[in-house]
């Protein structure tokens, strides 16, 4: 069952990693802010990337990869990275993080209609239905009865953006990756991220806060954390996911952050847990079992 649900299951760890990253860039963000948790998150990933490509590649950095390679590869990094992380950052100003996070719950759905058309992967009736019902126990589990409905339009196109960045970026990471190294993959994807948000933080003239955060000892512990468990193991098990199942599929699995957060974050931040997380953790649990059935 397992070799057979590789992806799947890639796609399950992805979403572990990524709650695990999310708790301790929310911790760091609040003391350094969003912009400097995004830089360095992409620097040490680099580093993390790099020593690992090194020992079982023999090379710190991607330079065996094609031209075709670092072309997708780079454009998945800057729609992912930078383009989608930075409107999602400005619509949580906007809207609140939990009303970005709903709409943010699209993404899959997204994948799975850009994968169908421009992969021209297919989705059978069974791995639909998984979707849509993993989905709804993502908006179940985040929503709450003060949610406003009628969100003003700027924050929602926001997050929106960040759902679409996070479906184009994958279903550009495929299209460049084919069967090259997950690592070296991710690696490429990170240059062109820090690239991105280097060139935002010149114009800006904001390096005097990046190197005040580096100073701050104990956001740079939660930072590093972060990344280990963010865009390195998560990012290479994600292009290591939808190498082995579809987008769609893999990207409902990566989308149940929400669902594996619910309990280490009413511990880390003192959150009660409610009745509608539950209800919506049950619903996606048995969503996500339809994929291995």
């Amino acid at each position: 069952m397992f070799e057979s649900h590789i992806g799947e299951f890639a796609g399950l760890g992805v979403s572990v990693c990524w709650t695990m990253s999310a708790l301790f860039f929310e911790k760091a963000g609040t003391k350094i802010g969003s912009l400097s948790v995004n830089f360095i998150r992409l620097f040490l990933a680099i580093i993390f990337l790099g020593i690992t490509s090194f020992f079982t590649r023999g090379f710190f950095l991607p330079v065996d990869a094609s031209p075709y390679q670092w072309f997708w590869l780079g454009l998945s990094g800057f729609v992912g990275f930078y383009l989608g992380d930075m409107v999602l950052f400005k619509s949580y100003l906007i809207i609140g993080s939990r009303t970005a996070a709903l709409i943010m719950s699209f993404a899959p759905m997204l994948t799975a209609i850009i994968g169908w058309f421009f992969l021209d992967e297919k989705l059978d009736t069974k791995s639909i239905i998984a979707i849509l019902i993993s989905v709804l126990g993502i908006i179940i589990a985040v929503s709450n009865r003060q949610m406003r409905l009628n969100v003003p339009l700027k924050g929602f196109l926001l997050a929106f953006g960040g759902a679409l960045g996070q479906a184009v970026g994958l279903i550009l990471s495929k299209k460049g990756m084919g069967d090259y190294d997950p690592i070296a993959a991710t690696q490429i994807r990170a240059l062109f991220g820090i690239l991105s948000f280097s060139i935002m933080i010149t114009i800006l003239g904001r390096w005097h806060k990046i190197k005040e955060a580096f100073q701050n000892k104990s956001s740079m512990k939660a930072v590093s954390i972060g990344s280990f468990f963010g865009p390195f193991i998560g990012v290479a098990l994600s292009l290591f996911a939808i190498q082995h199942t579809k987008t769609g599929i893999a990207s409902t699995l990566m989308a149940l952050v929400p669902i594996f957060i619910i309990w280490p974050s009413s511990i880390m931040f003192d959150e009660k847990i409610k009745i509608q997380q539950i209800i919506g953790a049950v619903v996606s649990i048995i969503g996500v079992s339809l994929f291995f059935m």
